[in-house]
Parts: C-alpha cells; structure tokens; sequence
C-alpha cells in the first residue's frame, strides 16, 4: 500500500500479523513450481553466480538472510529465514516519491538433492499488495556443470487501483527489481567468497 512517509517498525509488524490470517490474493497458489496459469504476465530471470559448491552454500545462506531484497529502493521485513510455507514476509520500497508496502506469505520450500542441488522458495501476495501472483527464488547447483544459477520466476496481474491505473509504471518497477535482485545475489556470494574460507 503506498504511503507518504516512511511506515514505522510498528507500522509494519501490525500489518504482516494483520494479514497473516487472511487468504492470498489469488487463485493459483502454488502454480510458480510449474506451469504459470494463463492470464498472468510471466518474468524470468536466470543468472549464473559460478561453480562450486562453496558458491552454492555462499548462495543459499544470501536467500536465507533475503539478501535477494536488499536492494537500495527495497528491504524485506520478516522474521526469520525462509525455511516454511505460512511464513509472512512484508517489503518496503521507495518509488515516485511514496514509500510502498506490500506483503507475501511464504507458499513452499524448495530443498531438493541429487545430481541438481537446489534451495528455494516462493511467497504469494496477500491482499494489502499492489500486485497478485506468486514469485519463486532458487539457487541450484549442477554437479554435471558445476555451475550455480540463482533464478527468479514469477507470474502477477495489478491489484490495486493505483497498479492498474499505473501498469506502464509497475511493469518497469517489476522488470527492475528481476535485474536488480540479480545482481544483489551475485554481489553477496562474490563478497563472501573473498573471505578466507
């Protein structure tokens, strides 16, 4: 929901136990771990952070900590890691001079092992978000290749008033945060992997 100042910690916290007891904001919940409904519009975006399992783990612990939100114009509010489904987690972004905050609750856990080792999560939008839809993050690790990716996959429609009547605007600000999330990953594994082992 977009506000003229910045909300408080207090503020925030009200808001994700608010919406903590009411339903997502749309119908497909969980459709972000395979094929998106149609009607939805789709974003990907996939990057490889390096090879090696000390990347991987160096990436794992980054989506723990949602280093993928801490980007400048948005930081996460939540409480804890993303280890299960039910968890709510709220952002705050800076954008057009307001301050928006909107809140996800966690839908799944990814954690699987085998010849792609993989992390991740997706979380939905509750109704006090501008958008609908689901996002999935997820950093996997090839052993064939040896190559780590991290990987975001979303499907949204506006919601809010304000989303529809500013789609253009909400587009850009979602093909941003693909490229931005992006590189704040990549950052954090490089950072990490510059310290001593």
């Amino acid at each position: 929901m977009p506000r003229l100042r910045k909300p408080s910690d207090d503020v925030i916290a009200n808001l994700m136990q608010a919406q903590g007891l009411l339903d997502f904001s749309y119908p497909a919940v969980g459709a972000s771990a395979g094929q998106p409904p149609a009607g939805y519009v789709v974003d990907h975006t996939r990057i490889n952070l390096g090879q090696g399992e000390r990347v991987f783990k160096a990436a794992r612990a980054a989506l723990e900590r949602w280093d993928h939100l801490r980007l400048g114009w948005l930081e996460p509010n939540a409480p804890g890691p993303p280890t299960c489904a039910g968890q709510v987690v709220a952002t705050l972004a800076r954008s057009l001079g307001l301050w928006w905050l909107n809140v996800c609750r966690v839908v799944y856990v990814v954690e699987a092992h085998g010849p792609v080792e993989q992390f991740g999560f997706a979380y939905g939008t509750l109704p006090a978000h501008l958008a609908c839809g689901e996002e999935r993050f997820a950093v996997e690790w090839d052993r064939a290749s040896d190559t780590v990716w991290y990987d975001i996959s979303a499907f949204s429609l506006p919601r809010h008033p304000l989303a529809r009547l500013g789609y253009w605007w909400m587009r850009k600000v979602q093909k941003r945060f693909g490229r931005d999330s992006a590189r704040a990953l990549a950052r954090v594994v490089q950072r990490s992997l510059s310290r001593p082992a």
